[in-house]
């Protein structure tokens, strides 16, 4: 039981978990998910870590589908801040407590503003991972906006 699915729990959010085999030479995780559950990229999400105004302490959440990217000004935007960048994995997982690959945005060590895409809206449920490789969690994207208290944002950009 990870700290994801925990904090789910201890919220009383209803979810499925989901676990499929991980390849330790793939580095597409949230592909490699999508892939394995057969499932629409566009419904299963990523996590990443971004760097408020180049400050390296300063980081938020942004959620987003796997088969797009983050746009970092609509993040930056979203965010209230003049720029965003990619975190360092290291620091991204010091932060979390999760490895890359398996960063959940849901029971992280620390609570960051978090952002996730208003695509997430158009689902029943979508697809995050559950706190290591080759583990998802199926929720409802306004379930999973209250776990991390997140707000919705168009921050994603497709191909």
């Amino acid at each position: 039981m990870t700290p994801a699915i925990k904090a789910a729990e201890a919220a009383g959010v209803h979810l499925q978990v989901h676990e499929y085999h991980h390849d330790p030479a793939n580095s597409h995780y949230g592909l490699e998910a999508a892939e394995a559950l057969g499932l629409d990229p566009n419904r299963v999400f990523k996590t990443l870590l971004v760097a408020q105004n180049g400050d390296p302490r300063k980081l938020a959440v942004a959620i987003v589908p796997v088969s797009g990217q983050l746009d970092l000004k609509a993040m930056a935007a979203a965010c209230g801040v003049k720029k965003v960048e990619m975190a360092d994995p290291q620091q991204a997982e010091r932060v979390t407590g999760y490895k890359v690959g398996g960063i959940s945005p849901i029971g992280q060590k620390r609570r960051l503003p978090t952002v996730i895409d208003a695509s997430a809206r158009g689902f029943a449920s979508v697809f995050v991972s559950g706190g290591r490789r080759g583990l998802d969690i199926e929720l409802d994207a306004q379930d999973l906006a209250q776990l991390c208290q997140a707000g919705f944002a168009e921050i994603a950009k497709t191909g």
